[in-house]
This record gives C-alpha cells, structure tokens and sequence, in this order.
C-alpha cells in the first residue's frame, strides 16, 4: 500500500488518499491520472489493469486500488 500512496501522492501532493474514498467522484482524479496511475501499478506491481476494470469503482479510493491489485496478481 505505501508504494501505491507513493505514486498517488506523486500525481496530487495535496491529496490526503489514505483517507479520500470519492477520488473520482469528487474530480482528484482524471483520466490523464488514470491513465498514469495504470502505467505506473503496471510497472510498480507486474499487473496489468484490463479496460474492464478501469471503473469509478476500482479509482475512487487507495483502499479500491489496492483490493484491485491484490486481485489481478493472484
């Protein structure tokens, strides 16, 4: 989880995302992000993230990310 703030924080240094849990309902986060936030868990965890999964729902909260990390490396 601390390498995934890493690189949120990397995005918006002004973002407290342990404990934001609407990062794209509230527009932090937009698809430029997205798209950034794909590439760099692709490089950081060895996971690709399917075009199905790239749903507010997976983005909207560190907490979200992770869970969907986690389920794409098993």
């Amino acid at each position: 989880m601390e390498k995934l703030l890493e690189i949120l924080s990397s995005l918006h240094p002004d973002v407290d995302f342990e404990n934001t849990e609407d990062l794209i309902d509230d527009g932090i986060l937009d698809s430029l992000d997205i798209v950034t936030l794909v590439t760099e868990i692709n490089a950081e965890f060895d996971v690709a993230i399917p075009a199905e999964e790239i749903v507010p729902e997976n983005f909207n909260s560190a907490k979200a990310l992770m869970e969907l990390i986690e389920k794409l490396d098993d």
